[in-house]
């Protein structure tokens, strides 16, 4: 029922106490497990034994011919049917990739057959006696440590499997006394009956039984023998034959020893599977009501909120309905501009750089349009965490550590688009036959201007255009996260200080988008097909912009005064002062640029045996041009980005 209702709800969390398997190691947990299944497996563990804890499932299916086995896909929460030896195969790799550690990450197996018994239970990994070395004294700890935790959950039920022997030396039964002494919730098995058949006569059965006196009266205790046989050969029989043939074989040694009747419940695994069945039961009723009980106030819950739903609809006008849904949509994009402007108690959705990139690349990458735009600034970026680092280590973006939101997360963010613009390049080399090629039919035909546009129109307009799409998802993406800001801000003005200096309508139009899931719906929606048409927009602003740049870079440069002939390999941000000083430089010398582009074209030997060095002028003209475009793009980009998104 347990698994049923986690099936149907979802409910992963259901408060049905578990059994636990604990015992050290070779005492016969595995093969109590296997009794329980009905069938034989092998875990594949290692001669190391288990690393994790092991989450078996049974399923009594009396229809069922033949077992079925499943694991939990954890990234799909589903269950993932596969034949027996495959299962075995990867519950083995889960421990032995863990090597000399343990993991308390479990691994989820469910069982369904008609030889098995409904019930759940955690194997867990068995204690180790002996240490030969620091690794595996170490190993030990951690198994302590591990089995400690599930021990001392008071949801859990105990079944402490012992070697059937000296009832004073059971050391796991003493770690279970320490977190159960009342043995409320414990269970002792004392396995490998047989072996101390020799040991029992009619004057001492009973007495063997109860442990001599040294096994608590209150805890509830079997001996049996679970199925063996010789090792190395196959076994005799199937297992559910041979769980009977050792149940009746205990059976018939006690009675025959005149075992009192009341002990000899105590004796095999038949009574041992029977108190289990009851057990069970008793803990599902007892577990159940708190359930139902969630159940019953959820569904009161829903009738209540259907009713509310229904009045709602009966008594709402379809037009003054849409003018209250305007009039929200309306506080809501004015108060983007508060929120931009800076809201200092806001506490929704801030980050840090670090957070924010990573963020942005993992929502693209579960978009799967990562193809669309350049993910990284350059090539030479192994990855995202390089190109992090480099924010942080050597541009030392501002703010970088800090986690915030609004218009001072807007302002870092330009800070760092423009730093990734900066960093495009022509793609490809300039090679002499692309030189020659842009020539055409004759040396004369084509002078050296439209040589060098064909050249940055090849190897550098489409690199650039991606870049700035970069530039648009980033700007896109982070309005997108300001929604919730925005509500917030709207929520908080009421009984603030600052409630006198706003509309009143914010405050009631944030409880109503919060409160009504339909205009939540109806405003989120409409703001975010509102900033994919800026974003749209902005894409198609520049790539006209690139187009006509692209085609007569010469008239672009006419504009301003670029140093053609500087060093352009570091490039940093200019600072208020230094573009001060710059601008009457640039008014008063804008012709400069235009004869110094002459004179470059017109060093440029156009004789054919002059071929080489031709292509050398003509590439590293093709850099310095390129590098003038990218510069006048990288100011030009939060201009744009502002016009269009604020």
């Amino acid at each position: 029922v347990k698994t049923r209702v986690q099936d149907k709800l979802g409910i992963v969390d259901f408060p049905m106490p578990q059994f636990i398997l604990i015992g050290s190691q070779s005492v016969g947990k595995s093969r109590l497990v296997e009794c329980f299944a009905g069938e034989l497996f092998n875990f594949c563990s290692g001669t190391l034994g288990s690393r994790r804890p092991t989450v078996l499932e049974f399923r009594n299916v009396p229809s069922a011919t033949t077992s079925k086995w499943y694991t939990l896909d954890k990234a799909t929460n589903h269950w993932q049917h596969h034949p027996t030896p495959t299962i075995m195969e990867i519950v083995g790799k889960s421990h032995q990739e863990l090597g000399n550690t343990v993991s308390s990450e479990a691994i989820y197996v469910r069982v369904e057959s008609s030889q098995c018994v409904d019930m759940q239970i955690v194997d867990l990994p068995g204690y180790r006696m002996f240490a030969s070395d620091a690794a595996a004294r170490k190993l030990a700890q951690e198994i302590d440590v591990l089995n400690g935790a599930f021990l001392a959950d008071p949801r859990n039920v105990i079944l402490c499997v012992e070697e059937a022997g000296d009832a004073a030396n059971l050391s796991s039964l003493r770690r279970v006394m320490e977190v159960d002494p009342t043995f409320t919730r414990s269970i002792l098995i004392r396995n490998k009956l047989d072996k101390y058949y020799n040991d029992l006569g009619t004057d001492n059965v009973n007495q063997w039984l109860v442990g001599f006196g040294d096994l608590p009266k209150n805890l509830m205790k079997f001996a049996l023998t679970l199925p063996h046989w010789k090792e190395g050969s196959p076994p005799p029989a199937p297992m559910p034959v041979m769980r009977a043939e050792m149940d009746k074989q205990d059976q018939n040694k006690f009675k025959s020893l005149g075992t009192s009747q009341k002990l000899i419940d105590m004796v095999g695994f038949g009574n041992f599977g029977r108190y289990m069945e009851q057990r069970i039961e008793r803990m599902f009723a007892q577990a159940i009501g708190p359930v139902l009980g969630k159940l019953r106030d959820l569904e009161g819950s829903m009738k209540t909120r259907e009713e509310e739903l229904k009045e709602e609809l009966e008594h709402t006008d379809p037009a003054q309905m849409l003018a209250t849904v305007r009039a929200a949509g309306m506080s809501f994009a004015n108060c983007l501009t508060h929120v931009m402007e800076g809201f200092i108690r806001s506490d929704i959705n801030r980050m840090t750089l670090d957070d924010e990139l990573r963020e942005f690349h993992r929502y693209h990458q579960q978009l799967g349009d990562m193809h669309t735009f350049l993910a990284l600034p350059s090539d030479e970026f192994a990855g995202l965490d390089d190109y992090i680092d480099y924010l942080r280590g050597y541009i030392k973006v501002p703010a970088f550590e800090v986690a915030i939101n609004g218009g001072a997360q807007f302002r870092r963010l330009m800070f760092e688009v423009e730093t990734f613009l900066r960093f495009s390049e022509i793609g490809v080399e300039t090679r002499k036959r692309d030189v020659l090629q842009s020539f055409g039919i004759a040396m004369n035909s084509v002078t050296w201007r439209e040589v060098v546009v064909k050249l940055l129109n090849h190897d550098a307009h489409l690199p650039l255009q991606r870049r700035v799409a970069y530039v648009g998802q980033r700007v896109k993406w982070f309005f997108e996260q300001q929604k919730d800001p925005i509500v917030q801000f709207m929520k908080s003005l009421k009984g603030s200080p600052d409630e006198k200096l706003y509309s009143v309508l914010y405050s009631r139009h944030a409880k109503m988008i919060e409160e009504n899931h339909t205009i939540r719906k109806l405003v989120y929606d409409t703001y975010d097909t509102v900033v994919q048409r800026q974003l749209m927009q902005f894409i198609d602003l520049f790539k006209s912009t690139l187009h006509a740049t692209f085609s007569n870079p010469w008239v672009f440069l006419k504009k301003t005064t670029a140093m053609l002939d500087g060093d352009t390999e570091d490039v940093v941000l200019p600072s208020l002062e230094d573009t001060k000083a710059r601008i009457p430089k640039e008014i008063s010398s804008r012709t400069g640029i235009e004869r110094t582009v002459t004179k470059w074209l017109y060093d440029i030997p156009s004789e054919p045996h002059r071929a080489d060095e031709a292509v050398d002028q003509v590439q590293l003209l093709v850099l310095k041009v390129y590098s003038h475009i990218r510069s006048q793009v990288c100011d030009q980009v939060e201009l744009f980005a502002e016009s269009f998104f604020k």
